[in-house]
């Protein structure tokens, strides 16, 4: 899955100076971060919708969606796909309950 994730990704790098009149990245990554989170923001409705109404196809047609602005976002940020996968490598075998309540902890001593 990373494989798939870190190739789109650099799609998105690589367009990133492409021209915006032909190109969806570029335009989009040229409308700033506000708009591209908001756009982030739209895809993750959108999948909560077709969660709700059960709706296999529009669930894997809008989580793909949502992950593509998600890179879209990432690059925007100058993040790498493998800082992410690296946080979650981090977190696994870690309670979920225990790692949200170390956040809060360190979140206090800042």
């Amino acid at each position: 899955m990373s494989d798939t994730l870190e190739r789109l990704y650099q799609v998105v790098l690589d367009r990133r100076k492409a021209d915006p009149e032909t190109s969806y990245i570029a335009k989009r990554l040229k409308q700033g971060t506000a708009k591209i989170a908001q756009k982030l923001g739209e895809e993750a409705v959108e999948t909560v919708i077709a969660a709700i109404e059960k709706n296999r196809a529009e669930i894997i047609s809008e989580s793909a969606d949502l992950l593509f602005h998600w890179l879209l976002l990432l690059a925007d940020s100058d993040i790498k796909v493998t800082e992410v996968m690296a946080e979650l490598e981090r977190r696994e075998g870690i309670s979920g309950l225990d790692e949200k309540a170390s956040r809060k902890l360190k979140g206090k001593s800042s």
